[in-house]
């Protein structure tokens, strides 16, 4: 058995895209824009940076920050640590073993995504806080009067890993399938056990995609403002809001300043990481299904896990906000109406996903079609906007408006750009993955009879991209969806959309006000996580009928 390291050899055909021509220079036009309105955020705190004063820069050095700091990093590290102990076991579980029901825990697994921190966060109060939902079932049976505190750490702790777990699951997940399953049985053969073979040869072929996986996460708990802000524990997000609510905006760049450092130096170690442990399988390749697992006695215990995994972080939470949602209603509570919310949220997060996948085209063309310097920078630059906390973009643009675009100030269409420089990334990586399996060939035999690059793109490319153009889309829209502080600070006044309905109403502890337009999130971010997940097992059932 051999593990090897090799490097993908580069392979270039001339496309239409490089031709010196109008379409090229629209295509680089595009691009700029795009480039443009993603270095807004970084112009805006190194503005802010300088234009501090001393007092401000002397605060960074303050124990107060210094404990900010602590606890941030404190919280990412428990949290990823904690959702690789759940997703690593559950995706084997899931994709090696002949655990029961194993494709509808597959598909309920990943679900937790479309559940907003925020919406998790009040759900777990609601249920386990001091005077909670369970403490009130303990005290009619055991007459308990009152359950410990779950604020602080430990309510962000569970709340984030319950949420934040699928980022590792789709990651390991996604490498077992990939994964070829001659090397296990090598290893099998040459008499090491099952653990054994787990922990030399399945372990370290997934270091890339636990270092890929556990970043997500970490950046998650990172960004995070909901959950934190109701479980009252300060990050650095939290803190950064309120000095802005407080109009200390110097204060506040300078600590988003400090967040961004983090995250970048997060970015790194994971890139690192995955330099130093990239695993490639050999020639026999991946075509065969992998070897699943007789569990015998063992089926249904990890039924079990299975099953308490979804219980605790779908189940009980859609449980929870239909039981507040008909307590609400049977004790004649008034529900707000939501139609308008409603179609604000579904307009805003609509237009952000077509105008941010029609953003990501250039991006992609480029870096695929045109590679070379400046298309990688854009590409660098294009991922470097995760990086950026949403409470960051946010001030950026606030910033940005109130000074030097004061029409824009509080309109959609500066929501829409917060959207678009937050989650643009998403939609430039299923792009540009779906650009890559167009063969530029195709392309160029239509240039060669005589249509124009335009056209070209128009009746090639664009119909071969539809399916990378639509599941962009849909996760732009599932995200645009549940963001918070973006939608908090830059809506237009009066735009209320089904985030700030539930966030309004939590922060005033109405849970059974909160619970309809949460239930509303769910509901409507899940068709596409739901459509994207079909897409995917149908995919996989394809391959490995091959």
């Amino acid at each position: 058995m051999q593990i090897f390291e090799t490097r993908p050899s580069t392979y270039r055909l001339r496309s239409p895209w490089t031709a010196l021509s109008s379409a090229s220079f629209l295509l680089w036009g595009a691009g700029a824009l795009v480039a443009i309105a993603l270095l807004l955020p970084s112009v805006y705190l190194l503005i802010r940076a300088l234009g501090a004063g001393e007092e401000a820069w002397q605060s960074l050095l303050r124990w107060r920050t210094v404990e900010t700091l602590a606890r941030t990093l404190w919280l990412a590290g428990a949290v990823t640590l904690l959702a690789m102990v759940i997703a690593v076991p559950l995706a084997w579980i899931t994709v090696r073993t002949d655990v029961p029901l194993r494709r509808v825990w597959a598909a309920l697994a990943p679900l937790p995504l479309v559940i907003p921190s925020y919406v998790g966060a009040y759900v777990m109060a609601s249920a386990l806080g001091p005077r909670g939902l369970f403490q009130q079932w303990l005290e009619q049976w055991f007459g308990v009067q009152r359950l410990p505190s779950m604020y602080g750490f430990s309510g962000a702790l569970i709340t984030l890993t319950l949420l934040s777990y699928p980022y590792l699951l789709l990651s390991v997940r996604a490498s077992l399938l990939r994964m070829d399953p001659a090397l296990e049985e090598a290893s099998r053969s040459l008499g090491d056990s099952a653990w054994r073979t787990f922990w030399r040869v399945t372990i370290p072929l997934l270091r890339p995609a636990l270092g890929a996986g556990g970043l997500l996460v970490a950046l998650y708990t990172l960004r995070d403002f909901g959950a934190v802000a109701l479980m009252r524990y300060d990050t650095f997000t939290r803190v950064i809001y309120v000095q802005y609510q407080s109009f200390d905006r110097s204060q506040a760049a300078l600590l988003a300043l400090v967040l961004v450092a983090v995250t970048l130096i997060f970015v790194g170690l994971e890139a690192r990481i995955q330099r130093r442990a990239r695993y490639f399988q050999g020639a026999t390749g991946g075509a065969r299904p992998p070897m699943i697992a007789r569990l015998g006695v063992w089926r249904w215990p990890a039924a079990l896990f299975c099953a308490v995994i979804v219980f605790f972080s779908l189940v009980l939470p859609a449980c929870l906000l239909v039981y507040w949602l008909v307590r609400g209603l049977r004790a004649g509570e008034t529900i707000m109406a939501l139609g308008s919310a409603t179609w604000n949220s579904v307009l805003a997060s609509g237009i952000a996903a077509v105008v941010i996948v029609v953003a990501a085209m250039p991006v992609a063309l480029l870096v695929v079609r045109r590679p070379g310097v400046l298309s990688q920078l854009l590409e660098r630059l294009t991922y470097s906007a995760f990086a950026l906390p949403s409470i960051v973009i946010a001030l950026a643009l606030v910033f940005f408006g109130a000074n030097h675009a004061f029409w824009l100030y509080q309109t959609l269409a500066m929501l829409i750009l917060a959207y678009g420089i937050l989650f643009i990334p998403q939609a430039v990586g299923t792009v540009r993955a779906s650009l890559l399996q167009i063969h530029p060939s195709l392309e160029e035999a239509a240039r060669g009879l005589g249509r124009s690059p335009m056209r070209v793109f128009w009746s090639i490319t664009l119909p071969l991209l539809r399916p990378g153009l639509l599941a962009g889309a849909s996760m732009v829209f599932l995200t645009a969806m549940k963001e918070l502080p973006a939608t908090l600070l830059l809506a237009p006044i009066g735009f209320r959309t089904l985030a700030t309905a539930v966030w309004s109403a939590v922060s005033e502890a109405y849970f059974a006000a909160a619970a309809a337009p949460a239930l509303l999130i769910v509901l409507m971010s899940s068709v596409p996580m739901t459509i994207l997940m079909l897409r995917e097992q149908n995919h996989d059932r394809h391959h490995r009928s091959l």
